[in-house]
């Protein structure tokens, strides 16, 4: 489809203005389009797509901004996707089943992989690439987080996204890197709190065991792993919460695509000033996009880690916009009192635990946290004492 043949957008009255070439290209492709706060990525119808001659869907969210969106894939067993190349980058999580992928790579070689649930993977920038379904019974379902929104929106042209005969050679990264090896790298964030761990590859094999490291600034017993893959400028990561304990909450920028990866519990989300929380579930699967400057803290109910994969713009080599460079100095383990983004235990709203122990309560799990909340007496207040506006501390100057 080129340019000219661009759908109209629908409610659109005037289509010399106000244009949005990604979604015009979206609604084009004739597949669900599906909106809301978060998504089971399981669960999403999807339809037949001619571009990958495969079934797909939109999973588009109320937070997703302007940079960053979400398609899943299926490939029905037994079956395979066609060649395909984009001048967008692309992070592949398996949500389930289990395949391969060939990658044609600039000089002529190509690359084959194998991969099965949990996995993540990219493709290197405009690498033309095909997906394989090694079962002859179950279909493979992959969540693809990608910056096509802002790659479309800014070319909106679709030859020069689809059709493109440009290599990128230096995004390949070495050949080892579509084996799941890579290279470890440390940096230190400005604000002292922490050092940030950086796994450079195209392929990690499971999510659920890959190696993490200490990041308490985020959390008690948190652990986190940066991933700069295909060398791009969107950004991963996979942070684990110990059992019985939960992470800080924070706030950024939008776009942050959070995969619950293993582990059952909850996230809450509130803008300051909020009475009440949104909450959303925590199991494999389900997918979710904080707002702009919308506060999120992560739960784990259950007996075992809970894990899961962040993917968005501005990659740590590749920052790419401002909030995310601020990021990746530590703006979100900085305390909101110090102009930072995150709420630290000591300043969080009282119903917070409270409501942290009632899950795990009925679940059977015992809190890690009693060295931090005096949780007897969060347990002794009555109701009246668990409502009104949510409470955040003062912020000092602006939040950046």
């Amino acid at each position: 489809m080129s340019k000219a043949q661009l759908p109209d957008q629908t409610g659109t009255k005037n289509t010399a203005f106000f244009l949005d070439p990604y979604m015009m290209w979206a609604q084009g492709e004739n597949i669900p389009i599906h909106l809301d706060f978060g998504h089971d990525l399981l669960a999403l119808e999807t339809q037949r797509w001619d571009r990958y001659d495969a079934r797909g869907c939109f999973a588009h969210t109320h937070g997703r901004g302007d940079f960053v969106a979400n398609y899943v894939l299926e490939v029905e067993a037994g079956r395979k996707t066609r060649p395909v190349k984009h001048l967008y980058e692309s992070f592949f999580y398996v949500l389930s089943g289990y395949g391969s992928t060939i990658v044609w790579l600039p000089n002529g070689e190509k690359n084959i992989f194998e991969w099965g649930p949990k996995a993540l993977f990219s493709i290197p920038l405009n690498c033309q690439y095909q997906i394989f379904n090694s079962s002859g019974q179950e279909s493979a379902r992959l969540s693809c987080t990608n910056d096509a929104p802002l790659a479309i929106n800014h070319y909106h042209n679709l030859d020069f996204i689809f059709d493109n005969p440009f290599h990128f050679p230096d995004r390949i990264g070495k050949p080892t890197h579509f084996e799941g090896e890579g290279e470890h790298s440390t940096y230190e964030r400005s604000n002292g709190h922490a050092t940030i761990n950086v796994w450079e590859t195209n392929f990690v094999h499971d999510l659920t065991s890959f190696k993490l490291y200490e990041l308490n600034a985020r959390g008690k017993g948190s652990k986190n792993v940066f991933f700069q893959l295909a060398d791009g400028t969107m950004h991963a990561h996979t942070s684990e919460i110990p059992t019985g304990s939960y992470k800080k909450a924070h706030r950024h920028a939008a776009g942050t695509h959070v995969h619950a990866v293993s582990g059952e519990g909850y996230s809450l989300l509130w803008y300051e000033g909020d009475s009440d929380f949104v909450e959303l579930p925590w199991r494999h699967g389900f997918m979710y996009t904080p707002p702009f400057w919308m506060f999120h803290q992560h739960f784990n109910t259950c007996d075992e880690p809970a894990r899961y994969l962040a993917c968005s713009i501005g990659s740590a080599r590749y920052p790419l916009i401002s909030l995310r460079r601020v990021s990746n100095e530590g703006g979100g383990s900085t305390s909101v009192k110090q102009g930072g983004r995150q709420i630290e235990y000591e300043d969080q709203d009282h119903r917070i635990h409270r409501k942290f122990l009632d899950a795990i309560h009925k679940s059977g799990v015992s809190s890690k946290m009693g060295d931090i909340f005096d949780e007897a007496a969060i347990l002794a207040l009555n109701p009246e004492e668990l409502t009104g506006v949510i409470q955040t501390p003062h912020l000092k100057g602006p939040a950046i």
